[in-house]
């Protein structure tokens, strides 16, 4: 293991550096065309129960059970190509790659996300989100369990972790507490629903996007944990 280094920056994938919630609006419209509502609202039925079993959006995982129920219709091949050859680098944020690249100057720069072994892996790559942290991607089930794997292979004496999702940075916080500034980019339905932001603490900093982030130095982001 090399020795540990001052400051790591960690960033999630969907509706923090990636437009998710377009991609998702993209697949439901292409269902409906395809097979129309009522086969795009059992798709979706299942991708939920999948999320409720696995704790991730597992998309290729619920096609495999709505193949089922269609009797392998040949229609589902376009489907999977669809989600396959999405143009995810078209749902990358506007400066997204710029705060990756302004944060790159004082630590290396990991994506940290959940999901499927398949898909998010794809999403990542062809979204060009794997280049930009020099291929540092981890792809977990639940990243706020397995804090002490980000730390084997990262270490680092300081983190800097963005997510949409206020649920993930208390989490962390719970466990890194001032070893970890969280920034909250205010992006996607989990950050802009009221009653779930109000449901955990603030995040140490927070942003109304993710390009925001190169307006703060390293000083801020020190200096934010330690106000916590």
């Amino acid at each position: 293991m090399h020795a540990p280094y001052e400051i790591a920056f960690l960033f999630d994938v969907d509706n923090t550096l990636l437009d998710n919630d377009a991609v998702q609006n993209d697949l439901r419209d292409h269902l409906r065309r395809t097979f129309g509502a009522a086969s795009c609202n059992r798709y979706w039925e299942i991708l939920e129960e999948l999320r409720a079993e696995l704790g991730y959006v597992d998309y290729l995982g619920a096609l495999q059970r709505y193949r089922l129920e269609l009797k392998n219709d040949p229609r589902l091949l376009l489907m999977s190509c669809f989600l396959v050859d999405y143009p995810f680098s078209e749902r990358v944020y506007p400066g997204a790659l710029a705060a990756i690249a302004h944060v790159s100057r004082w630590g290396p720069t990991v994506i940290v996300s959940d999901g499927d072994v398949v898909f998010q892996p794809r999403k990542v790559q062809r979204a060009g989100l794997w280049d930009a942290v020099d291929g540092r991607v981890l792809i977990y089930i639940h990243k706020e369990t397995v804090l002490d794997d980000i730390e084997r292979r990262y270490p680092a004496r300081h983190y800097v972790m963005f997510d949409d999702k206020l649920r993930i940075l208390a989490a962390m916080k719970e466990v890194w507490r001032d070893r970890l500034t969280t920034v909250f980019p205010r992006q996607g339905h989990y950050a802009l629903d009221p009653r779930n932001v109000a449901r955990y603490p603030a995040a140490d900093i927070a942003v109304e996007r993710i390009g925001d982030i190169v307006n703060y130095d390293l000083a801020a982001y020190l200096a934010a944990a330690r106000r916590a």
